[in-house]
């Protein structure tokens, strides 16, 4: 089973708000999409496998239901074995019995407790086995492991999972490898709420089996993430909004074409900025300074929203067609610093605003069905780009950002007719060029059809060479290049991005992945990585694609602390359920490793 995670905040509204768990290509789940869409709707290559945890390394297959049943069981028969006769049997001897040792007196006591588990006496069976307990020589640690084990396996038929836990411990103390001891005491603690111990016995499991039994590891992936949705749940209730770096705000508003809240002020606006606050933010939006977009754009509305007799007497009536423009900056910023309870309201007024100019409202609803796209509300996303075609049919922003969501959505030919649309509306738009033929390779290459991905490589080439400023075809036509392991034309390629847009950090990090994939080397993936966060501290991709490979290294440490900023960075809930899934991961081996000295085995490449 694998479990590939990959986002891009980058680049385009649709996608801006949409980060998603993603599970690989032949695993189904219906809040989850290919990497090959996610690719496209981020306008760059999707991340290589890297995950934090191995046994998301593994493939899937169905429980075994007869290994299930047979770890509910007490081990050892229930009658004492078989002694073998000589061959002469029938000549009687005259030496005494021989006096029956204290191992031999335990194993009787622990073959009785068995046959008085199977009659379902499970109080007598625990009696027997804490009697066998009792009387086993310390020499035997084996089997005085498993008569702690069973006598467990009568506990849990009667739920105490308490005592369940404690004989477990025991068990694992005389015997740290005892799988089914382990396996045990995770369910235990699991009904105890106690899911960070549950995790660490199961991935202890998981490592102990050689990550060959998918019954473990579905339920090690269940317990993940039920951690990660807990912790996201009730992180996200507190979070602070948390304002990513310059170049990607830049980049988010150069994916629109037809967005009035990010072209240049006039010189007579400018002379507004002393009496308009949202003249104010667009100015603090150019010159970088972002936090004072939000109080800025606040200024402006409440000036207008407050009743005529508390107007303050600097502000100029004649400026109150900028309130659904400051609507709409405002509820933005709220949506890139990942408050969408916020940005909604301001959103839904600017929608609902039938006085304002269409071109605001088809903005706003793009963003808002972004956002609803973000929060897995498939339906009102799809609502929102239909009223935002039907109020402003020639936006071709209506048409990209759709075209995204449809790749998401498994709708290919209504994308490509989104693209064509866009691309008929804006024709020097490189970015909708771009996403349209890497579309038309991804279809080609699921196909097989040769002739088909040969023509969209070629297309790759034209587009670079008619906008060769556009670093995202450079990274589509990278990915493409990957999947047909042609690794030295897609480092070139990423070498070429870098050059055209050198702050962008998660260019170094899709190099250093392809660097793992290519050669497996690890040091310059490290090295390239921590160039991504030099250029830019705050790229949770950078963050999250070093934690996972720190876990990889066994530095767990330090794969924890970069989840963490990952986590403060993550612009969902469900974002943030994944990043704490991978940082419980990481404690977790963490722990195993310091208690037991297993270490996950390192895949060749991530």
């Amino acid at each position: 089973m694998k479990f590939i995670y990959r986002h891009k905040f980058l680049k385009s509204s649709c996608d801006a708000f949409v980060k998603v768990i993603k599970m690989s290509d032949n695993v189904a789940s219906e809040s989850s999409w290919p990497t090959w869409k996610i690719a496209l709707a981020v306008g760059i290559p999707v991340a290589l496998a890297g995950v934090g945890f191995y046994y998301y390394t593994s493939r899937q297959s169905k429980p075994d239901e007869k290994e299930t049943a047979a770890r509910s069981e007490p081990e050892g028969s229930s009658y004492p074995p078989k002694q073998v006769q000589p061959d002469n049997e029938a000549k009687v001897t005259s030496e005494p019995p021989t006096k029956q040792t204290k191992f031999q007196e335990s194993q009787e006591l622990k073959n009785e407790g068995n046959r008085l588990f199977k009659q379902g006496k499970y109080d007598e069976a625990i009696k027997k086995y804490s009697e066998a307990i009792e009387v086993c020589p310390e020499k035997n640690k084996t089997e005085k492991s498993t008569y702690h084990q069973n006598m467990a396996a009568a506990l849990e038929k009667l739920e105490n999972w308490e005592g369940v836990v404690k004989e477990c411990s025991c068990a694992v103390a005389l015997n740290q490898r005892y799988v089914k001891a382990l396996h045990r005491r995770s369910k235990a603690f699991e009904k105890l709420g106690k899911k960070e111990s549950c995790l660490e016995d199961i991935t202890t499991v998981c490592i102990l089996e050689g990550f060959q039994n998918s019954t473990t590891m579905v339920y090690a992936d269940d317990i993940l993430k039920k951690i990660g949705k807990e912790k996201a749940s009730e992180k996200y209730k507190h979070r602070h909004p948390m304002m990513p770096s310059s170049l990607f705000i830049r980049q988010y508003f150069a994916s629109f074409n037809d967005d009035l809240i990010s072209i240049p002020l006039s010189d007579e606006q400018h002379s507004h900025a002393e009496h308009s606050g949202y003249i104010r933010a667009r100015i603090a939006l150019s010159e970088g300074k972002f936090v004072d977009v939000i109080p800025e754009c606040s200024s402006e509305i409440e000036s207008i929203d407050q009743p005529p007799e508390a107007a303050d007497s600097t502000t100029n009536p004649d400026l109150s067609s900028y309130l659904a423009e400051a609507l709409l900056m405002r509820g933005t910023f709220h949506l890139l610093t990942g408050n969408s309870a916020l940005a909604k309201p301001d959103l839904d007024r600017v929608v609902d605003m039938k006085e304002a100019n269409v071109k605001l409202r088809a903005n706003a609803l793009i963003k808002r069905g972004s956002m609803n796209m973000q929060l897995q509300d498939t339906a009102k996303a799809e609502a929102d780009f239909s009223l935002a075609v039907e109020i402003d049919p020639e936006n071709s922003d209506v048409y990209h950002h759709r075209g995204q969501l449809h790749i998401l959505l498994d709708k290919v030919d209504a994308a490509l007719a989104d693209f064509d649309k866009c691309i008929s509306l804006k024709p020097d738009f490189a970015m909708a060029h771009a996403q349209r033929c890497y579309t038309v390779y991804r279809q080609a290459f699921t196909n097989k059809d040769r002739a088909e991905i040969e023509e969209a490589m070629n297309k790759f080439q034209t587009i670079i060479d008619d906008y060769p400023s556009c670093s995202e075809t450079y990274g589509l036509f990278a990915q493409a290049q990957t999947d047909g392991a042609n690794y030295e034309k897609a480092d070139k390629l990423f070498q070429d991005a870098i050059k055209i847009e050198p702050e962008n950090a998660t260019l170094y990090v899709h190099r250093g992945l392809l660097a793992l994939q290519w050669k497996q080397d690890l040091e310059l993936a490290v090295n390239l990585i921590t160039k991504a966060l030099e250029v830019d501290e705050k790229c949770d991709f950078a963050h999250e694609t070093m934690g996972t490979i720190e876990v990889q290294r066994g530095n767990l440490e330090k794969a924890t602390k970069h989840f963490a900023v990952s986590i403060d960075y993550a612009k969902s809930e469900l974002e943030m359920a994944h990043l704490f899934a991978l940082q419980a991961a990481a404690i977790a081996q963490g722990s195993i490793a310091a208690k037991y000295g297993l270490r996950p085995p390192m895949p060749g490449a991530f």
